[in-house]
C-alpha cells in the first residue's frame, strides 16, 4: 500500500507564494505518475500538474507559467511551487500517485491541503 502527506497550504496575499509538498510511504518501487489537483466546493476536482517517474510534467492551462512540480524519488518526495498566486488559486490542493503513466488515473490520495489566496 501507498500512503500520501500532503502539507504546505495556507493564507497568501495574492502575488505571492507557497510552496506544497507530498510525502509518500510505503510500496512506493511501482508508482509512475504523481501530482496535484484540486477542489473548489460545489465543483469536481481538477488536475493542476502532474510529472511522469521520467521527470516529464505537464500542467493545467490556467496555472502554466506560474506552477513547478518537482520530485525527489529518493525520498518520494512530490513538490508544488506555486508562485504569483491568484485568488481563483484558492482551493483544496490534493496530491496523488498512480501506477499509470496517465495523470488521470488516481490510485492512491493525500488527505488535502487548503491553499486560500485572499487580501
Amino acid at each position: 500500500q501507498v500512503q500520501l502527506v500532503d502539507s504546505g497550504g495556507g493564507l497568501v496575499q495574492p502575488g505571492g507564494s507557497l510552496r506544497l509538498s507530498c510525502a509518500g510511504s510505503g510500496s512506493f518501487f511501482s508508482i509512475n505518475a504523481r501530482g496535484w489537483y484540486r477542489q473548489t466546493p460545489g465543483k469536481r476536482r481538477e488536475l493542476v500538474a502532474c510529472i511522469s517517474s521520467g521527470d516529464f510534467a505537464t500542467y493545467a492551462d490556467p496555472v502554466k507559467g506560474r506552477f513547478t512540480i518537482s520530485r525527489d524519488n529518493a525520498k518520494n518526495m512530490v513538490y508544488l511551487q506555486m508562485n504569483s498566486l491568484k485568488p481563483e488559486d484558492t482551493a483544496v490542493y490534493y496530491c496523488f500517485a498512480t501506477y499509470r503513466t496517465s495523470c488521470y488515473y488516481t490510485d492512491f490520495w493525500g488527505q488535502g491541503t487548503q491553499v486560500t489566496v485572499s487580501s
